[in-house]
């Protein structure tokens, strides 16, 4: 996806934002202060994150962008070394203590955007932090937040270790702040990775904790859509188009689910693959039934007729609230489910390979 300038700058104010940053005021140290005055006017001036490029013209390739991310994390190292000087030297300052925030804030930038000599440093602020006792709950919290997510992106290249590490992290999370969200949420990622067993017994007990609302209801989804498999689908609706359509009524064809929405990207870049498939094996028995994550019926619509995409489509336009990606445990997509010709339900995971698992199961 292309950036717009605009779109652009605000992310990488998003990433530097601290009261200093978005809120200082430079002026408040007035002409003539303190040495630290004049200290902290330059501190200001040195967290400013850098503009992109007028030549990007807001499309940015991806070398030019990984150009700027090692830049941005380079001036963000630097910044933070100033806020670390800053309190240090003048620690009964106004703004020492906001320096102090901002030395984290901008360690995690310098970090996050590839700069790591500033792990290890990054690591021992935050320790210092979560041991202030004046820190607020939702300081505390936050610290944490990012540091999880710093450990997921370092074990992103082994599943196993990945997910390990996620679950210990949703758990600790849970157990230190058991009114915030991001414990759970996590906890309900680790069990739709899972392996069936280790999956129903996680989504067990989110259910049956104190994890909030649509946690708990996305965790029974989870369940009914493992209980699903081997079963029919009882879908039954009508389509965009005026279609009725029954899955139950459906018996002697291959039938694709398939979830997705027109604002999905990797859901667009299967088209072509279903498409090919159905042109293929339609004649052969084969049916496709795509329930629709959209918003907007109209755009629906022309999408599907600019594609050619003939099959019937679901629409509520509750996007996740969908109301079969509700009861069915749909937390991504594209997802796309096979049932055989007696109706039940065979592959959750027909995305790869879809031409020959169908094949498959027409000749059963």
């Amino acid at each position: 996806m292309r950036l717009s300038s605009r779109y652009f700058l605000w992310s990488v104010f998003a990433l530097f934002t601290t009261a200093s940053l978005l809120a200082a005021d430079t002026t408040s140290a007035p002409a003539g202060g303190t040495e630290g005055d004049k200290a902290w006017k330059e501190l200001v001036k040195a967290m400013q994150p850098p503009m992109p490029p007028a030549e990007w013209q807001g499309h940015p390739s991806p070398e030019q962008l990984e150009e700027f991310h090692k830049q941005q994390g380079e001036i963000a190292g630097k910044a933070a070394e100033k806020a670390r000087e800053f309190y240090t030297k003048f620690p009964n300052h106004p703004k020492a203590a906001e320096a102090r925030k901002d030395e984290v804030n901008l360690l995690q930038v310098a970090v996050q955007r590839g700069n790591t000599n500033q792990t290890a440093v990054l690591e021992a602020r935050e320790k210092e932090r979560l041991n202030d006792p004046s820190l607020s709950e939702d300081e505390r919290y936050r610290l944490r937040i990012d540091s999880v997510r710093r450990g997921m992106m370092a074990n992103r290249s082994d599943e196993a270790a990945s997910r390990a590490f996620s679950e210990k992290s949703a758990r600790e999370l849970i157990k230190d702040f058991p009114k915030k969200d991001a414990g759970y949420e996590l906890l309900l990622q680790v069990a739709g990775e899972s392996d069936p067993k280790k999956s129903a017994a996680i989504a067990k007990e989110l259910a049956a904790g104190d994890a909030p609302k649509e946690v708990k209801e996305r965790a029974e989804g989870l369940l009914r859509k493992m209980e699903a498999l081997g079963k029919p689908l009882p879908i039954k609706f009508t389509s965009v188009d005026g279609r009725e359509v029954d899955l139950t009524k459906m018996e002697g064809k291959v039938v694709l689910i398939d979830f997705w929405a027109t604002w999905c990207g990797p859901c667009v870049g299967e088209i072509p693959n279903v498409k090919k498939a159905y042109e293929k094996l339609h004649p052969k028995g084969f049916e496709i039934v795509g329930i629709s994550f959209d918003t907007d019926k109209s755009k629906l619509s022309q999408f599907v007729e600019k594609q050619e995409m003939t099959w019937p489509q679901y629409f509520d336009g509750k996007q996740w609230g969908n109301k079969f990606g509700q009861e069915y445990g749909i937390n991504s997509i594209p997802a796309m489910w096979l049932l055989d010709k007696k109706g039940l339900l065979r592959d959750m995971n027909a995305r790869g390979s879809l031409e020959e698992k169908v094949e498959k199961l027409l000749a059963e």
